[in-house]
């Protein structure tokens, strides 16, 4: 069964927690999809992504980039998994869909967005009503992340 997660961003923006994941994410030989809430997000991700660390690279690419069965890390704003991605983030009001046959689902929430946190708890919801282990994880002062539920 697929293992959720929910992070509770209130510390670090989205654009700075994502790339950390997904590097651990490829570190563990696993290939990514990250699936925004809006098109127009895709690029200002995809720039976050390739400028978020001098000394580290994680390799992504979208529709534009093309080739998506070499790119370890897919970005999309559909249910799309071109890439043969075994985890898959939903960002920026992504909602869940079909997580069927993911090693890991992870639902990023923006905390300083009261809209955002709502949907989450739905989303919490629908997640566990479909008989899915989830877990919730809150970001402390030192910036680790915590597990909380």
């Amino acid at each position: 069964m697929t293992e959720v997660l929910f992070y509770h961003l209130e510390r670090q923006p989205l654009e700075q927690v994502l790339p950390l994941l997904l590097q651990k994410t490829l570190e563990r030989g696993w290939k990514a999809v990250v699936e925004t809430g809006n098109a127009e997000r895709i690029e200002a991700l995809s720039t976050g992504i390739w400028t978020w660390r001098d000394e580290a690279f994680v390799p992504h690419g979208s529709a534009k980039d093309g080739n998506a069965e070499r790119q370890p890390v897919w970005l999309t704003d559909s249910g799309e998994t071109p890439n043969g991605a075994n985890v898959r983030f939903y960002v920026d009001g992504a909602g869940i869909g079909d997580i069927a046959g993911l090693v890991r689902a992870i639902y990023m929430i923006d905390g300083r967005d009261p809209e955002a946190v709502d949907a989450a708890r739905g989303q919490w919801k629908a997640i566990k009503a479909a008989g899915h282990e989830a877990t919730y994880w809150q970001q402390e002062m030192d910036g680790r992340w915590q597990k909380k539920a």
